[in-house]
Order: structure tokens, then C-alpha cells, then sequence
């Protein structure tokens, strides 16, 4: 009894303080997976089913935060998330296909190398012209499939990949922020499916009250201080927790091989 409300304790905690840095930022979902599996020893495929459960939550209230803020551009959006949808169910089939081993080496090398990209300064004042290449639906399409492969397939998120990257093509990064909170839902949806089908069920259902508690207070909470707080300070707070959680995880899955 002690060890599952332990075990729900920390879960709650965890998915509020990511979901508070989600809202500020729309990066850092991609801590739950680690802490899950690394941390509490949680299954793969449960941790991975809960992170997406969170990340699809979390998504719709703050793309709906950022609409109402006027910092959304839906049509960007929307052309994302039709890549997003086979491009994440691409993802979950790959991971269920390799073992654990490599399904928590590829996560940890893939966060410790987001964490690493997020040193980069990306400075709010800094204007960029806006990238011809988004004036292309295919490649926009193209775009949100292979990022959505790729968080798929590592539990990472989408706006880790996203938000540097819509940044570095001249969108502003609070647009950017609010269109790869968005994206992510469609990038949780077919996620969510696939890996719950391969999660213990008996066990889960407790988590997943405790990961939506978290999460809702966690990204209401986090939108709302979401232009009180510098994203790059954040950012490299962030960056440097990540690079060191990693890096400890890999070495502790050297040493467990």
C-alpha cells in the first residue's frame, strides 16, 4: 500500500513540475519517459503509454492557452499534424519491435542529445525572415512525419524537435511554442493507442490518475507563466538537468548490461 501511494506520489509530482515547464516553454516532456524508466524502473511501453497520455493532455489545453494568447498559426499546424498521425504510428511500431535495451538506449542517447541542442541561444529578440520551405505544404507534411517518427519512437515529444526547428525557420518562438504544443496531441493520439495496447493493465490505471492530476494542474499553471519567465534561462536550466540525467542513466544501463 506504502510503495503505490509512493508510486503515485512521485508520478503526480513529476508530470505537475514537467506540465509547469511544458506551459512556459513547450519543451521538457521528454523528462517523463526518462524519469519513468530510468528512475521508477516503470516498463517501457507503460512509461511510454503514460508519457504520451500526458503529452496529449497537456497539448490541448496549452495549444488552446497560446490560441486565445493569439500565439498559434493553424494552417502551420495543421499541415504538421497530417505528417504527425503516420509518422507516429510509424514510430510506435518500431519500438515495439526492438528490445528494451534498445528502446531505453535510443531514448537516452536521443534525450541527452536534445539536451545538448538546447544549450544553443535562441534569443526572443532575435529576428529570423520565415523560411521559404514553410510556404511548401509537402515539406511542412514532411516535416511533422519524421519528427513525429522520431518522438514516437523515443518518447521524447514533439516540441523538443519542434520548437528549435520552426525557430531556426523564422517563426516566432512563442508561435512556435503554441503550434508544437498542438502538434503534439496528433503525435500522442496514435502514440497513446499503441502503447497502451502493450501495457500492463493492471497495474496502470492508478498512474494514469495520477499523471492526468499533475498534468492538468501542471500546464494551467505553466501557460499561465509563460510570458513572466525567460524561456532561455529556462531552457538551459532545463538543458542541463537533461544532459545530466542522461548521462547517468546511460552509464547506469552500461553497468546493469
Amino acid at each position: 500500500m506504502f510503495t503505490n501511494l509512493f508510486l503515485f506520489s512521485i508520478v503526480a509530482c513529476s508530470n505537475l513540475i514537467i506540465g509547469v515547464l511544458l506551459g512556459m516553454s513547450g519543451i521538457a516532456g521528454f523528462l517523463l519517459p526518462l524519469i519513468y524508466v530510468g528512475f521508477l524502473d516503470i516498463p517501457v511501453h507503460d512509461s511510454l503509454a503514460l508519457s504520451f497520455l500526458s503529452f496529449a493532455v497537456s497539448g490541448i489545453i496549452g495549444a488552446y492557452s497560446y490560441w486565445k494568447s493569439k500565439n498559434m498559426d493553424l494552417k502551420l499546424a495543421l499541415f504538421l499534424s497530417l505528417g504527425s498521425l503516420p509518422g507516429a504510428f510509424l514510430g510506435v511500431q518500431i519500438n515495439v519491435l526492438i528490445s528494451d535495451f534498445l528502446a531505453k538506449l535510443l531514448l537516452y542517447i536521443f534525450i541527452l542529445l536534445a539536451g545538448l541542442s538546447m544549450l544553443k541561444k535562441n534569443k526572443d529578440d532575435t529576428k529570423v525572415n520565415r523560411s521559404i520551405l514553410l510556404n511548401h505544404s509537402l515539406i511542412v507534411i514532411l516535416i511533422g512525419f519524421l519528427t513525429a517518427t522520431i518522438c514516437a519512437l523515443t518518447g521524447a515529444g514533439g516540441p523538443i524537435l519542434l520548437v528549435p526547428l520552426l525557430v531556426s525557420l523564422g517563426v516566432n518562438i512563442r508561435v512556435a511554442v503554441g503550434v508544437s504544443l498542438l502538434n503534439s496531441v496528433f503525435i500522442a493520439i496514435p502514440s497513446i493507442f499503441g502503447y497502451f495496447a502493450h501495457a500492463n493493465m493492471k497495474t496502470i490505471p492508478m498512474l494514469i490518475i495520477a499523471s492526468l492530476i499533475g498534468t492538468i494542474i501542471g500546464i494551467i499553471t505553466g501557460t499561465r507563466l509563460a510570458n513572466k519567465v525567460p524561456i532561455n534561462r529556462l531552457k538551459i536550466m532545463i538543458a542541463l538537468i537533461t544532459i545530466l540525467s542522461s548521462v547517468y542513466m546511460l552509464v547506469m544501463l552500461k553497468v546493469g548490461a
